[in-house]
């Protein structure tokens, strides 16, 4: 029997994170939005690729405009993009009241419907919206967690490579923190083949790639002018998935509720953590110079801004 994926927002995010798990066979796909129609369009429009590209699983969509989740029981992840995207001047914490909003319509009835799912957050501001999932919907700290790490590494990553004109897959990138201008990209535990990025690119260079990180998401807001970005999210999202419904024991870097760990107690913060059946198994700390320290504590004290302000 195939897992259960339940998809909330049928925009550019939802819409290609939920076509990336039926079309890789990952998972049944349950897409959802308030827009009437449209999600069962998308569905269908997936299902009927399904004898092209050999995929067997299921793809369907449901309006919730009138409150009925019905279809998305008994899922066994379900990953959040609802809410209002970026526009250009707009910063994450611009859309914290309104998707805050979204977060208190849709949390409930879904962990009601499917009280063993692990949920991802993707909604921005995303380390205050996971936190707001988290106590709205009652689940143990293990199965709440926000997509932020895994994309702002890929991006990171995807400047090395470029600067080195190396391989994608020999660069592995880490940063951690919130999921805004004061991420915190770690170029010493970065690496190219295992070699330290300090190693290999000179210290103004990195400069301009951990800045160029940082920035990324406003990047590519202020190109499309119109929206925000949406192949790289659902990429990171779906490689989240993937870890839980396969039970990889994968270490990546999620948004996860500290309690002490790298001394953040009570709050939503990027760190490397293992993903298995259980959503988060571990929370691996690692040895943080004072310099990093310090910059992870200044990005704790944004998330923390955002979700006292929410009361949450």
């Amino acid at each position: 029997m195939r897992k259960k994926v339940t998809v909330v927002g049928g925009g550019f995010v939802g819409s290609t994170t939920a076509q990336r798990i039926h079309d890789a066979g990952l998972a049944d796909v349950v897409i959802t939005d308030v827009v009437e129609d449209m999600p069962a369009g998308k569905a269908l429009d997936m299902a009927e690729s399904a004898p092209i590209l050999g995929t067997d699983a299921h793809a369907a969509g449901i309006s919730t405009k009138g409150g009925d989740y019905g279809a998305t029981a008994n899922s066994d992840v379900i990953v959040i993009t609802a809410g209002i995207p970026r526009k250009p001047g707009m910063s994450r914490d611009d859309l914290l009241k309104t998707n805050y909003d979204v977060m208190k319509a849709v949390v409930e009835p879904l962990a009601k419907l499917s009280p063993n799912a692990v949920l991802i957050i993707v909604t921005n501001p995303l380390d205050a919206m996971a936190q707001a999932a988290f106590r709205i919907s009652g689940f143990p700290k293990n199965r709440v967690l926000g997509m932020a790490g895994v994309l702002d590494s890929a991006r990171m990553s995807t400047f090395v490579a470029a600067e080195l004109n190396v391989s994608v897959e020999n660069v592995h990138s880490f940063v951690l923190g919130g999921h805004g201008d004061d991420m915190v990209p770690l170029v010493r535990y970065s690496t190219v083949a295992g070699i330290p990025l300090p190693e290999l690119i000179s210290k103004e260079n990195l400069e301009a790639i951990v800045t160029r990180t940082r920035k990324g998401g406003a990047e590519i807001v202020n190109l499309l002018k119109t929206g925000s970005a949406y192949y790289a999210p659902s990429a990171a999202a779906v490689e989240m998935v993937e870890a839980i419904l396969k039970d990889k024991k994968k270490i990546l870097p999620c948004a996860v509720y500290l309690e002490g760990e790298y001394g953040i107690k009570g709050l939503f913060v990027g760190v490397p953590v293992k993903l298995g059946a259980k959503g988060v198994e571990q929370i691996i700390e690692v040895k943080l110079s004072p310099e990093d320290k310090a910059a992870l504590d200044k990005s704790a004290a944004s998330v923390r801004e955002l979700v006292t302000v929410l009361g949450v």
